[in-house]
């Protein structure tokens, strides 16, 4: 009986051990996405008066646990029953990435209007147009948090596809929790960062103390944060996709054998990203050419 119970616990620990040690390597396969993921967040979540950004933020997390406990039992359904599937998701979620890196960079090089209208929240609006612009950026936010959350479970999935099926299943749900935590808890720190700043700077009437001078620092560094987070999320995203194809697809992994392993994957990111590009931009031309 004894020796049963310390089996048992035997067991656990080794389980345990599997999982510390997958959830690491899962980590750093999606930490490209996470990136990614932080920016795109911070992004969104900004733009509310101030007292509202916590609230929608709030909102946003909860639609993106509901996303996850959405796509974590189809991601596991697939793992148990059709393998395959998770390469070839994983692949497609790689063109995803590999042109999302590709666009963002055509984006700084050629600035092009976006088609959605932005709300002065600066001008005298009425509390049903605030009411209608919070719930359009958290439907777009949420719509944008599956989208990248379908591509940290199934990246995370394929580093412990050949593992048995519990440990597959606590590896990806803890990452997936991560996920929406870590990112959500960095990105309310993020987007009040500024607000902070400016209760440092009223914190008494004196000028240029060293309350003042952190506070200015502080609402003068929010944007460059937010830039330097989408610039580092963009380059991990080419990361990510070429290494997925790197690592799925023959004649990439092939490729280049002697070139170092991030400059590899970088330049194969960026090539798949500017193929799919470029039919898409020409698509998307020719289509406002109809619709005018």
């Amino acid at each position: 009986m004894a020796s049963g119970f310390f089996a048992l616990f035997d067991d656990i620990a080794t389980l345990m051990d599997d999982v510390a040690t997958m959830t690491k390597v899962a980590a750093k396969k999606t930490s490209g996405i996470l990136g990614d993921d932080l920016a795109v967040n911070a992004e969104k979540a900004s733009g509310f008066v101030p007292d509202r950004e916590l609230p929608v933020l709030w909102a946003i997390s909860k639609g993106s646990l509901l996303n996850k406990a959405i796509i974590l039992p189809v991601a596991f359904l697939l793992s148990a029953f059709a393998p395959i599937a998770i390469a070839v998701i994983l692949v497609l979620g790689g063109l995803y990435l590999a042109y999302e890196g590709a666009e963002k960079i055509l984006e700084w090089i050629i600035p092009h209007a976006h088609s959605h209208e932005k709300v002065n929240l600066e001008e005298e609006i009425s509390p049903d147009q605030v009411l209608a612009h919070e719930k359009q950026k958290i439907k777009s936010a949420i719509t944008t948090d599956f989208i990248l959350s379908v591509e940290i479970v199934i990246i995370a999935l394929g580093t412990v596809v050949e593992q048995p099926l519990t440990t597959q299943i606590v590896v990806v749900s803890v990452i997936a929790i991560l996920a929406t935590v870590g990112v959500y808890g960095l990105v309310a720190l993020i987007v009040r960062m500024d607000e902070f700043g400016y209760k440092l700077i009223a914190l008494n009437p004196e000028e240029n103390t060293i309350s003042d001078k952190i506070g200015r620092l502080l609402v003068k560094a929010l944007p460059v944060l937010i830039r330097v987070i989408a610039f580092v999320g963009t380059i991990a995203l080419l990361l990510v996709s070429g290494g997925i194809f790197s690592h799925n697809i023959d004649f990439f992994h092939h490729l280049l054998p002697t070139w170092p392993g991030i400059v590899k994957e970088f330049l194969i990111g960026l090539a798949v990203g500017i193929v799919v590009l470029i039919p898409i931009l020409i698509f998307k031309k020719i289509t406002s050419k109809k619709s005018t």
